[in-house]
């Protein structure tokens, strides 16, 4: 493939003396060129789907793989497949994650076109999908000038959209449930609760699907090979799961946060971490979720566009929202907790595709998530 950079990244970073002070080292720490897709959305290019694409690489997406490959051969057309190289063989076997994720690339692209005045016309799949997702197309998109097309309200909010994964203020109950539930699109149906004994019962479910994760050690394995940890990580490889800061970095200096006791259960690491999760979903002040009826990959496409919808709203509300996809995994060891989600969120039947903690936390120093270069296959 003919790789070629979409948006300019370098990688690598600055390594301050030995005798800086600590308040000089925090404020290198930011990884300034990781961030400057969020910073030039929009600017760079007058080309419509060029436009429209520096935003859809901002999307959600399961552990920021952002598996998208562009085509832009075709006149007013955009081909996207998926990176096989940027699945997650252990927590998503059948790609379900992350074809959600590329519903959400795809809902946003469409929001960024018609803020230009452009129509997109989505053919999914139209070479047929497998069990695993493959080298055949995503989608196609048509982009079609039009003057009627509406432009979405929660465009609005794509440069602000986070996943606050912080422990919630349990004095502050959350509102407005009504607003979210009514973005269900397409053969989506959306269910939130903020009643105590449901939330008391979800956070339950979510803490052992967590443990159980995190005591698998193929899955715990998934996660911390994608660990990017400070500001020159972050910035060479600007994707995975991000864990930044002066005081992270700190301890990875001084051995003190290592990915090896990440994976070992009796290290202080481990139960560290397992403590940092645990009191992260036990705080939950209310839950989302989304279900389809059938489990196809279009459904998965629909539910997310829906939840990259969801996002933008809660982040209008000023409300936080952080995924459980644990108990929503299809491997061996989750299929406990697996039944138990689906008999609570979906006793009708149907694929319980996204959960979702909701609550009020501290966005002070709240970076968004690294996206890389689009990665354009041809042009």
């Amino acid at each position: 493939m003919n790789r070629r950079k979409f948006l300019t990244l370098a990688g690598g970073g600055v390594i301050i003396a030995a005798g800086a002070g600590v308040a000089g080292f925090a404020l290198t720490r930011t990884p300034t060129k990781a961030l400057i897709p969020w910073q030039q959305a929009g600017s760079l290019y007058t080309e419509p789907r060029k436009k429209a694409l520096s935003y859809a690489i901002l999307a959600p997406n399961p552990h920021n793989r952002q598996p998208w490959l562009i085509d832009l051969s075709q006149e007013g057309k955009i081909t996207l497949f998926v990176d096989t190289n940027r699945l997650l063989p252990h927590t998503d076997p059948f790609n379900r994650q992350i074809t959600i994720g590329l519903g959400c690339f795809l809902e946003v692209l469409r929001m960024a076109a018609a803020e230009d005045g452009y129509r997109v016309i989505m053919d999914a799949f139209p070479e047929g999908s497998g069990e695993q997702l493959d080298t055949r197309p995503v989608a196609v998109l048509s982009f079609n000038a039009d003057d009627t097309v509406k432009k979405d309200p929660l465009f609005a909010f794509v440069l602000e959209r986070r996943s606050l994964k912080v422990p919630y203020d349990l004095k502050r109950s959350v509102s407005g449930l009504d607003k979210l539930i009514q973005l269900a699109g397409s053969n989506v149906e959306i269910g939130a609760t903020n009643e105590a004994s449901k939330v008391a019962v979800l956070r339950q479910l979510t803490n052992e699907a967590t443990i159980t994760e995190l005591n698998t050690h193929r899955t715990n394995k998934e996660s911390i090979d994608l660990v990017r940890i400070g500001k020159s990580e972050i910035e060479a490889n600007p994707d995975g799961i991000d864990i930044g800061g002066a005081f992270m970095e700190a301890l990875a200096a001084f051995g003190l946060f290592t990915r090896e006791g990440a994976l070992d259960p009796q290290s202080s690491i481990f139960k560290q971490t397992h403590e940092m999760l645990v009191a992260q979903s036990s705080s939950a002040m209310g839950h989302i979720w989304l279900v389809t009826k059938e489990n196809t990959r279009i459904d998965q496409l629909n539910a997310g566009r829906d939840w990259v919808r969801v996002n933008l709203a809660t982040t209008q509300m000023g409300l936080g929202i952080h995924p459980h996809s644990q108990a929503l995994q299809e491997w061996p060891e989750m299929k406990e907790h697996y039944d138990k989600c689906h008999a609570l969120l979906a006793p009708n039947g149907g694929t319980v595709q996204m959960l979702a903690r909701l609550g009020y936390g501290e966005k002070v120093g709240l970076s968004p998530r690294w996206p890389l270069d689009t990665k354009i296959i041809k042009t």
